[in-house]
């Protein structure tokens, strides 16, 4: 129980079972739980890093080295762990890669603080030090990257193989199919506007499927609508299409306020029948009228409706979701209609086909072909349900990694190369810096380099002599590019392997990771009150023996 003491007399702060941690021993915590959490996705790192197995309470399994996907589907109950999975987080959603790098990052500027904070480092020199040594980076970062564009086709699937190069989804050359096709969904709705290229990523859909294997997955030049056509009637396939996006029903809706309708005889009933047949009749011929033989409809269609289609030998797929429907609408040139009575010819877009065929054992709707479209499909096959999953993260990955480079326009290269040589350079600015200060930035400069000594404990290599090594080249001229090479187990030029990285990832990591350190390190008192029958306070803090004031 925490209480004051004042005047002799006792005053309670907080209630019965509440729990307390402060100073240095909060912050002692905060750095244990933060520099774990790191450890545990470290192993992932790199081409050679291991998978993790994820098994939730209800039996739904995960394996996957995807460090963001780890750190999600792990469900950690320390507000300090929390905040290191919304360093992830946020790297996944701004770069689409280089989580993992990101999150040990992290841990190890939470390692060093610590060491420091055990030296007599007060806190503040220590932040201020990780900041200064982050806009250093951020500019010399600037000095050893490369300028790259939408047509060096080369250099970008090189930086795709390394994104994808460790994931565990097959070999080689699977990869390098599978990465070819990212490309060219990237290059397909990349709009340009002058210098600048924005790529907006939501419009590469990726759709999988289990059955057949890998090298079974397509691209495919429009997109892929997981439903069946409305009716079996209905044409399953139409070459040429011209087709109708419309967000209206084609049923009688209720109205908005309760209405009754009294019918007293027979005749009224079937009267009552026949004007509603009428106004869904209308409905179609409003459709055919505009020369669509093909209907997407993210609202329902009534079975009268549906028959009247077939009759005229129109396609349509009901029930589709927003988010296809605005994918359909960049692909095909369509319009959204959402009043029938607007529907004209040139609301239509075009595709060369658009075919129901039956992937899995369900039927699901292509529309292919299409005009330039600016939304496409990535349709993935693996053997099983674990397998597709991890096949689109890592797609997920590859497209995030060309994104990134392509809207920023430079590379750096890989293999813990740029880290090597942003701590070197570092290290050299820490002494002119002096203070307290430089004590934070050498402990930087020593947190970058966590990247070359996982890749050389990954590859089974002596991380300290692999950084003994690498840190010799980089002091030589030209010895900036060199790094780990996993597969051969040595220290190689990067450039001349193609092992090259997006820029922004790297900017984004050390950015993410310093202010997360950065935010951890300032917390000085934690306070968790126990609830009634709980367990301990938010956030997964055990109720009693942390400390109490």
């Amino acid at each position: 129980m925490a209480e004051n003491q004042l005047g002799g007399q006792q005053y309670l702060i907080l209630p019965e079972g509440a729990s307390r941690l402060i100073g240095k021993e909060a912050q002692r915590t905060n750095i244990a739980v933060g520099y774990a959490l790191a450890s545990i996705v470290r192993t992932t790192l790199g081409p050679k890093g291991m998978d993790k197995m994820l098994v939730s309470e209800l039996g739904d399994l995960v394996i996957t080295n995807d460090g963001a996907t780890i750190l999600e589907e792990m469900n950690v109950e320390h507000p300090i762990a929390k905040i290191l999975v919304d360093v992830a987080k946020t790297q996944d959603k701004e770069v689409g890669d280089g989580t993992t790098s990101a999150v040990i990052m992290a841990g190890d500027l939470l390692k060093n603080a610590g060491q420091l904070l055990d030296q007599g480092v007060p806190p503040a020199a220590i932040i201020k030090g990780y900041e200064m040594a982050q806009e250093k980076a951020r500019s010399l970062l600037d000095g050893v990257a490369s300028n790259i564009t939408l047509d060096n086709d080369d250099k970008l699937l090189q930086i795709a193989q390394v994104s994808i190069g460790s994931k565990n989804i097959g070999s080689d050359s699977t990869k390098k199919y599978l990465t070819r096709f990212a490309l060219q969904a990237i290059k397909q709705v990349a709009i340009k506007q002058g210098s600048k290229v924005t790529i907006d990523r939501d419009f590469i859909k990726i759709e999988k499927k289990e059955g057949g294997s890998v090298d079974n997955t397509e691209f495919i030049n429009g997109v892929l609508i997981d439903k069946e056509i409305a009716h079996p009637g209905m044409p399953k396939s139409i070459k040429n299409a011209s087709i109708a996006i419309l967000d209206v029903a084609l049923e009688i809706e209720k109205t908005e306020v309760d209405a009754k309708i009294e019918i007293t005889s027979p005749d009224q009933m079937q009267a009552f029948l026949n004007q509603e047949e009428t106004m869904l009749k209308n409905m179609v011929e409003k459709i055919v009228k505009s020369k669509a033989n093909v209907v997407f409809i993210q609202k329902g269609i009534d079975d009268v409706a549906q028959h009247y289609l077939s009759k005229a030998g129109v396609m349509a797929v009901r029930r589709v979701k927003k988010s296809d429907i605005e994918k359909l609408a960049k692909a095909t040139g369509a319009k959204l209609v959402t009043s029938l009575d607007d529907l004209t010819q040139s609301d239509l877009g075009f595709a060369g086909i658009v075919e129901e065929r039956k992937v899995g054992g369900e039927q699901m709707v292509f529309v292919e072909k299409c005009k330039d479209p600016k939304s496409v499909t990535i349709f993935v096959r693996a053997g099983t349900k674990q397998a597709a999953d991890e096949v689109e993260r890592a797609l997920t990955d590859v497209i995030g990694a060309l994104s990134s480079t392509i809207e920023d326009g430079k590379y750096v290269t890989g293999g813990g190369s740029t880290e090597v040589e942003l701590a070197l350079k570092l290290r050299d600015y820490a002494t002119d810096v002096g203070g307290r200060e430089q004590l934070a930035i050498t402990a930087f400069a020593d947190a970058l380099e966590i990247i070359p000594k996982t890749l050389a404990e990954s590859a089974g290599m002596d991380p300290i002599d692999t950084l003994v090594q690498l840190r010799s080249k980089h002091k030589g001229k030209d010895g900036k590019i060199y790094g780990v090479d996993v597969y051969k187990n040595s220290i190689s030029d990067m450039d001349r392997l193609g092992v090259i990285e997006p820029l922004k990832v790297k900017v984004q990591a050390m950015s993410s990771a310093t202010e997360a350190s950065g935010s951890i390190l300032r917390i000085d008192d934690m306070i968790s009150s126990k609830g009634k029958g709980g367990r301990g306070g938010p956030g997964g803090m055990p109720p009693g023996g942390m400390g109490e004031d």
